[in-house]
């Protein structure tokens, strides 16, 4: 069998671990090691949401798999086309067998779910994708190659300078030198890849940087990942302990002497008995519901930008569906999601 049918086989079997290897990973990060917390998580925790999130967070890499696979495979097959065997090489089989309403898809997510200093990375790759594309498609038409290879990378070139020149400049002022970079550095290298390159250095250069991809997107979209909540943070207040029925010269026992408290954590489930909450030093509390006096759902605490950067009001941290869909309105904090019990009215 040839080698990219096995590479691919195998690529289908293991993909699907991936994704449950990360979810595990994220209960065993939120349990703090504890096997028992863990397994407590894994039996409660819904599934789907876990999926939900999974997605939301990591939906950005999707454009990126593709749209960088693409340009490396069309690169290949344009520069060093013996070289480029789909029965082969995995980088070719995949080119082959992509469809171009899967990149045209992948560049209309990454608009939506990139944030905006990456747009121009976004744009970079699919002229990159365009030129090369009708390299291959169209050798025969110098025009059309000028058009779509010189022409078109520096039209959208100027225009993005146009509209980025400010935030360019403000990145520079501020001292945000990878802000700066990521807008001003891919319009001008639009320009740059939009032809072959060399025939002996192409199944270096692409494979190489094909397989550095590989190895370093799946760290990346695990470092996102572990950091995304998965359970609803909640606070529970609880009234205080009623006396047990005893012996009035007995000694109380600590649970009798329970005051009202907040209880800040990650909500769990709610049982017949209790209410299970993980708190905030990952210790699992089982609280009476008999003792549970009122609940509320507190909010994601709000990410606090780095970059001070906005073009023309956008920013540069803000992804078009941040910037399409309506904000929450503004409302006083509830005072149980800072573990303080409310005034008593």
């Amino acid at each position: 069998m040839a080698g990219a049918r096995q590479a691919q086989q195998w690529l289908l079997t293991l993909l699907p671990a991936f994704p449950v290897l990360l979810l595990v990973l994220r209960l065993w990060q939120l349990s703090r090691q504890d096997m028992s917390t863990m397994l407590l998580l894994v039996q409660y925790v819904s599934p789907l949401g876990l999926l939900s999130a999974l997605l939301i967070a990591l939906v950005w890499a999707f454009p990126l798999v593709v749209l960088t696979f693409g340009v490396l495979g069309r690169l290949l097959r344009l520069s060093a086309p013996e070289r480029f065997d789909p029965e082969r090489s995995l980088l070719a089989s995949g080119t082959a067998r992509t469809p171009g309403w899967v990149l045209t898809g992948a560049v209309a997510l990454g608009a939506l779910t990139w944030q905006l200093r990456f747009l121009p990375t976004l744009l970079m790759l699919g002229l990159w994708l365009l030129a090369l594309r009708n390299r291959y498609l169209h050798p025969d038409q110098p025009t059309r190659i000028l058009l779509v290879s010189v022409a078109l990378p520096l039209a959208a070139a100027v225009l993005a300078y146009t509209a980025l020149g400010p935030a360019i400049w403000a990145a520079l002022r501020q001292g945000e030198l990878a802000t700066a970079a990521l807008l001003a550095v891919p319009p001008a290298a639009a320009v740059l890849l939009t032809g072959p390159v060399p025939g002996w250095s192409a199944p270096v250069l692409t494979h190489g940087l094909a397989y550095a991809v590989a190895a370093v997107l799946p760290l990346v979209m695990g470092a996102v990942f572990l950091r995304v909540p998965v359970l609803p943070t909640a606070a529970v207040e609880l009234a205080p302990a009623a006396p047990a029925d005893a012996d009035a010269d007995a000694d109380p026992t600590p649970a009798d002497r329970a005051g009202p408290e907040v209880v800040l954590g990650a909500l769990i489930t709610v049982t017949d008995t209790s209410t299970v909450v993980l708190d905030r030093a990952a210790g699992v509390r089982f609280l009476p519901n008999g003792r549970v006096r009122s609940q509320v759902l507190c909010p994601e605490a709000t990410r606090v930008p780095f970059s001070v950067v906005s073009v023309h009001g956008w920013p540069v941290e803000e992804t078009v569906l941040d910037w399409m869909m309506p904000r929450r309105p503004v409302a006083d904090p509830d005072v149980r999601c800072d573990g303080r019990l409310p005034v008593a009215r």
